[in-house]
């Protein structure tokens, strides 16, 4: 992939599950996919408390840290956006990337998307993916759900999103930590076209 309207967007709120969305930026990297980078300011916190990462405030900072952490030069194939920059390509219909994902994303960031409020540039994102029928993928990180969590689901679900939960399997019996973050990143990569091999494929011996 190559070009603003070949990128993936991942957007990073503030649940808990760092570990995915850091993954997954790391991946869409490694397959040559240009990756687009929106943390919101809860975001941030929760890569800061969960991970050794200390990321600034910054777009310029962030994205610093995010190759360092990454342990890639200065590689432009990443690109971080501030959550209030509504001149950033994934803000207009004209130039949305090829898909758009939340990961890990807070029941708040479902809501507002679920509503079309657009209040920053990952709810615009998300609502721009959806008027231009491009993938929309939110890895929601929350138990249990409450009634209006399922109906913020079904409404976007309806809408054309893909709400794909944070649950790991463990079919492939997975030995540490990192084995269960790689089967939710796995199920994004698929889902977003982009090929891996991170974990064995269901009934992959049989074939």
């Amino acid at each position: 992939m190559s070009g603003a309207r070949d990128a993936v967007l991942v957007a990073m709120t503030g649940a808990s599950g760092a570990a995915y969305g850091l993954r997954l930026i790391d991946l869409l990297l490694r397959a040559g996919t240009t990756v687009q980078v929106v943390l919101s300011g809860p975001g941030r916190t929760v890569i800061n408390t969960e991970t050794p990462l200390r990321l600034g405030k910054s777009p310029a900072e962030i994205r610093k840290g995010l190759l360092a952490h990454l342990a890639r030069d200065d590689d432009a194939a990443l690109r971080v956006f501030g959550t209030d920059d509504w001149f950033a390509p994934p803000a207009s219909g004209s130039n949305p990337p090829a898909a758009v994902v939340v990961c890990p994303c807070t029941t708040g960031t479902l809501g507002a998307v679920a509503a079309g409020t657009s209040r920053n540039l990952i709810e615009r994102a998300a609502d721009v993916a959806l008027k231009e029928g491009r993938q929309l993928v939110l890895v929601v990180r929350e138990t249990p759900f409450s009634a209006v969590h399922l109906e913020n689901m079904l409404r976007l679900a309806r809408a054309g999103a893909a709400i794909l939960p944070a649950n790991p399997g463990f079919y492939h019996r997975p030995e540490t930590v990192s084995d269960l973050v790689d089967f939710v990143v796995a199920r994004i990569l698929d889902r977003i076209g982009v090929e891996h091999d991170l974990v064995p494929r269901w009934a992959a011996e049989r074939e």
